[in-house]
């Protein structure tokens, strides 16, 4: 009996989390509200050309609800993501957009996020430093409105539907720095070094002995 009853909890608790994991399946980045948020984001370097450097350079990230926005009162909270643009996109399967959302691969770097608070209604600003880990690319910023159940509902963008506008260019970091650098080329002389003065003393060796 109590295996009976181990089964059927078993079984019971692999048909909510099935039912739990196609619940999520469906949300469909096509279904959210679209430019719900107003959402802007200004380089700390601006101009023809200009590569932000990861780890060095900010954004000024302003969002804002869209007045025409119908699905506010669903508002929980604005999570802020930083996205490829399509640029940075091909040939990277790893960063391919998709409608439905837990394969959507687009906008994996986390900005920031706050509860929504539904008595603001001016735009809200902050900087953000640009991660030491964020790769090489092309990037847009994309802000995200979800319910109580943390599913998006709406959402707004830093770049226009076609994601071709407003884009800014990151160069990741090398990972190298100059005391490895020196580390490496000294290491490096020190082995020739050593190498040679081990085939002086097998020379010395080899004529000691000959002598004898």
């Amino acid at each position: 009996m109590a295996i009976h009853k181990i089964l059927f909890a078993s079984l019971l608790i692999c048909l909510l989390i099935q039912s739990s994991h196609a619940a999520t399946k469906e949300r469909l980045f096509s279904d959210l509200e679209k430019s719900a948020l107003e959402v802007t984001a200004t380089p700390s370097r601006v101009g023809e050309g200009v590569v932000l450097a990861a780890g060095v350079d900010k954004l000024s990230i302003t969002w804002k609800v869209s007045s025409t926005a119908t699905k506010e009162p669903e508002f929980n909270a604005i999570k802020v993501k930083l996205c490829y643009a399509p640029a940075s996109q091909v040939d990277r399967p790893w960063r391919k957009t998709e409608n439905e959302l837990f394969k959507d691969k687009s906008c994996p770097h986390k900005i920031s996020s706050w509860s929504y608070d539904p008595a603001m209604k001016t735009a809200q600003s902050f900087d953000y430093t640009l991660e030491r880990d964020i790769p090489t690319g092309t990037y847009f910023v994309r802000a995200y409105a979800v319910d109580a159940k943390d599913h998006e509902v709406a959402f707004g963008q830093s770049t226009n539907e076609d994601k071709t506008s407003n884009l800014f260019s990151v160069q990741a970091i090398s990972g190298r720095h100059k005391s490895l650098d020196i580390a490496s080329v000294c290491f490096s002389v020190f082995s020739v070094v050593a190498l040679l003065v081990f085939f002086v003393n097998e020379k010395r060796k080899a004529k000691i002995e000959q002598s004898k």
